[in-house]
């Protein structure tokens, strides 16, 4: 990823669905967190699908999560955000609304997998919660839109689970146009989309998803951000901002993603300190 010209990545669980599982996951970031130099900001995303030993009984497992795993994160301070998949195939309106009102009070701030498979209302009940963003959205209704809009929710675009799924990509221009900040992210995970490719994603996000590439390399960066609420000291070049910057060996950005190539990043920075490259290229 540093060779890519990441500087920062959010990270999010919901791959253990039980408290033992979620809490090795977090212990993973965390020790990452230490160790190297990319910023880690963590997800609880223990709220991802009702592990199949729950499925004749989803209240326990919503009961899990609320009395048991997020108190458990928040105690030991391993997330910042919670996240919840909402979806016929996952979880309900009503019961995604109480499992992050529980996040909130417990000091992680909502954010949402939504509307990706139908529009099942995750985009209204984002900006009802005052989510920092909404995943996804490939199926997000003209309520959901005004919603979102009105509350100032970043939406996030995934092209790449758009490619391996084969589902119809978010046609992002009615966010765009709606004036809603739209972050561009790979969702890499082991199931719908195993690249942590950033540029494949921003190649993409202007094939599949109709933004322009200065559009996409705003939404990699300053929007990016923005969905993580550290948009005040990273995400772009400016006086007082932290000196996390990626050198591209390309004349434009249209030229950067109009012709894909494996990886045109030759510097990396992070807080001024060079983490890949060398100081010839600077």
């Amino acid at each position: 990823m540093i060779a890519l010209g990441v500087t920062t990545v959010e990270c999010k669980s919901g791959y253990g669905l039980s408290l033992k599982d979620e809490m090795k996951l977090r212990s993973v970031y965390q020790a990452l967190q230490n160790s190297e130099k990319p910023t880690l900001l963590t997800t609880f995303l223990g709220a991802h699908t009702i592990p199949k030993e729950y499925i004749d009984n989803r209240k326990q497992y919503i009961d899990l999560l609320i009395n048991e795993m997020i108190p458990a994160i928040a105690e030991q301070h391993l997330a910042t955000f919670c996240d919840i998949f909402v979806e016929d195939s996952a979880f309900q309106i009503d019961e995604a609304r109480n499992i992050l009102e529980v996040g909130k009070q417990h000091g992680l701030r909502p954010k949402l997998h939504a509307d990706q498979l139908s529009d099942g209302g995750g985009a209204a009940l984002a900006a009802e919660l005052g989510a920092i963003s909404a995943d996804h959205l490939e199926q997000i209704s003209d309520h959901g839109i005004s919603q979102m809009a009105s509350t100032g929710v970043v939406g996030v675009t995934l092209p790449i689970a758009s490619l391996y799924t084969q589902q119809t990509p978010l046609n992002a221009r009615r966010l765009i146009e709606a004036h809603i900040p739209i972050a561009v992210a790979t969702d890499f995970n082991p199931g719908s989309a195993p690249s942590y490719h950033l540029p494949l994603a921003l190649m993409l996000a202007c094939n599949l998803n109709r933004m322009s590439p200065s559009e996409a390399l705003k939404g990699a960066t300053l929007y990016a951000a923005q969905a993580l609420g550290i948009e005040n000291t990273v995400g772009s070049l400016e006086l007082g901002k932290n000196a996390d910057f990626a050198l591209l060996d390309t004349p434009s950005v249209n030229h950067w993603l109009y012709q894909f190539q494996s990886n045109n990043c030759v510097a990396t920075v992070k807080e001024g300190e060079l983490l890949y490259g060398t100081m010839n290229t600077l």
